[in-house]
């Protein structure tokens, strides 16, 4: 991989040191996710709407000083309204909808922690089942053997986080869709 080549080694708080004491900008993070987005994505389908340039653009309009200033963000494609961005909730039946007028109170508080949101990552339809293969996007694979699924409802958050494209993402749970999928791929989910 070009760009920051330490990326991997560090989780989302120490990324966020890194901006703090300027080892690193917001953009030179983003790059890096995005590069592994585009490198790894094909392998796992976690990451069904690239919001690259909307990214760029919160860089560029200036990040709010918050615990995690900096760093690359994905948001589930369920429950979470990003202003100007539709939300499928891996559905055909959504797959239209308009975009959402306004940020969700959850996403604004995303935002004034200073994420950077590039991205929403596959979820199952409805997000009800704990396994995340819609046929909207099609299913999400498990990174560390893609033959296996990687849960759900949150599998594409966890399939991303697994693969190393970022070190943190969105996810919610109802009846397991954060601990079926951090159980699948190896990760820890709060």
């Amino acid at each position: 991989m070009r760009g920051f080549a330490d990326y991997e080694q560090f989780d989302a708080l120490g990324l966020a040191d890194l901006v703090r004491r300027r080892k690193v900008s917001p953009g030179e993070l983003l790059e890096a996710a995005i590069e592994r987005v585009e490198a790894r994505n094909g392998a796992v389908n976690a990451v069904v709407l690239k919001l690259y340039d909307h990214a760029r653009r919160a860089i560029a309009d200036g990040l709010p000083d918050g615990p995690f200033t900096g760093v690359p963000f994905l948001l589930k494609d369920l429950t979470a309204s990003l202003a100007g961005v539709p939300t499928t909730r891996g559905s055909r039946f959504f797959a239209d909808s308009p975009p959402a007028a306004a940020d969700s109170e959850h996403v604004r508080r995303l935002k004034r922690a200073g994420l950077v949101i590039f991205g929403r990552t596959n979820t199952c339809e409805l997000g009800l089942s704990l396994t995340c293969e819609p046929a909207l996007h099609g299913p999400t694979r498990n990174p560390w053997d893609t033959t296996r699924i990687s849960g759900g409802s949150s599998g594409g958050a966890a399939a991303a986080v697994g693969a190393r494209m970022l070190p943190l993402a969105h996810a919610s749970d109802g009846v397991g869709s954060i601990r079926a999928p951090a159980a699948c791929c190896g990760l820890v989910g709060l």
